[in-house]
């Protein structure tokens, strides 16, 4: 088979989402990374091809090429031509959805996460960027940082959207899945990222792992979307509501039709790419951290004083995993990706 890789969709912390076209003339995407640097994306694969729900972008299968003196590891997806959730806010001239709308893709994406919780995996990176927009509806996609719940691993995810206990270096489980979900519906209401009002990525570390707070509840939402959310908030994982128990919630709880596209803020395919970093947290970060030490308080937490070389050592790591890194496609990407150029590419026998 033969197919056509064409102009940059998105581009994550280890791969670019490039659309792509077959032979046959079907639409597919096809995210790629250098084969020596796709571990995350050969994890991805081994996931999406056991996951089959409505709710989660399809998997068409993977191939290895050959491009100029590249390998490349290539899985092939659904297109999704409306973009990511925040590409369809950004088009937006208010920059929010509407309570109906969130309700929509709040319920969708509680049911995607619900199947994949019931299968024992955890997403572990669950953000506006991540969902991922059709016709008639969303998904959930990037399963790259995914893991099994059983299984001990470094932490993954994006700082701005991790729970306390994430935060905190304890545990990475479905739990961190729903606070993500209600930073999500965050994103949804006001078109900007929770805990926007705090900057610096090693205060918001600390804020969220140490301070009794949680992230601001839109004014822009109906009374049953703020409980919904305070549902998702709840600090304290072992309290936190599963994704079965939000199906019930009275906010998501309408007759919507996943195959009606009325309610659903469809827009023209997005050309622009879109940036998601995504990094990993060492376990041993954390682990210096005497938890009694630390003060209560609301004020910014910049409590990592008590030894200079270390709190060096650990604001420069931790900026290092909050900032954006470069994609290692850059050298796949074309450079004037407006230009709509195609390439067509031999597969393997």
């Amino acid at each position: 088979m033969e197919w056509t890789r064409g102009h940059v969709l998105g581009r994550g912390s280890s791969a670019t989402v490039f659309a792509a076209t077959s032979t046959s003339g079907d639409v597919f995407a096809v995210k790629s990374a250098h084969f020596a640097h796709s571990e995350n994306l050969k994890k991805e694969q081994k996931f999406l091809s056991i996951l089959k729900s409505p709710y989660v972008v399809s998997y068409k299968g993977c191939d290895i090429t050959r491009e100029g003196n590249n390998i490349i590891y290539n899985i092939f997806m659904d297109y999704m031509s409306g973009g990511s959730i925040m590409d369809s806010i950004s088009v937006r001239n208010g920059g929010a959805l509407s309570n109906l709308e969130i309700a929509n893709y709040t319920r969708q994406i509680v049911k995607g996460l619900e199947y994949i919780h019931s299968c024992g995996v955890v997403h572990c990176d669950i953000k506006g960027t991540n969902i991922l927009v059709e016709e008639k509806g969303v998904k959930i996609g990037d399963l790259g940082c995914a893991k099994w719940a059983n299984q001990a691993s470094q932490i993954h995810g994006t700082p701005m959207f991790m729970a306390p206990e994430v935060a905190q270096g304890q545990e990475q489980g479905f739990p961190a899945d729903i606070w993500a979900l209600g930073c999500t519906m965050i994103e949804m209401a006001t078109g900007d990222l929770p805990w926007s009002n705090v900057d610096d990525p090693v205060s918001l570390l600390y804020k969220i792992a140490f301070c009794n707070e949680i992230p601001n509840i839109p004014n822009e939402l109906c009374d049953q979307g703020k409980d919904f959310l305070s549902k998702c908030f709840v600090r304290d994982p072992r309290q936190r509501w599963t994704a079965k128990q939000l199906l019930n919630h009275p906010y998501i709880h309408q007759q919507f039709d996943d195959n009606n596209s009325n309610q659903t803020i469809y827009k023209k395919p997005i050309n622009t790419s879109t940036s998601s970093p995504t990094s990993v947290l060492d376990q041993d970060v954390w682990n210096y951290i005497d938890q009694e030490e630390v003060p209560n308080s609301s004020s910014t937490l910049l409590c990592i004083e008590r030894s200079s070389s270390s709190s060096l050592k650990i604001k420069q790591r931790i900026k290092q995993l909050a900032s954006s890194k470069k994609s290692i496609m850059s050298k796949l990407e074309c450079e004037k990706e407006e230009s709509e150029k195609w390439v067509t590419i031999r597969m393997n026998e």
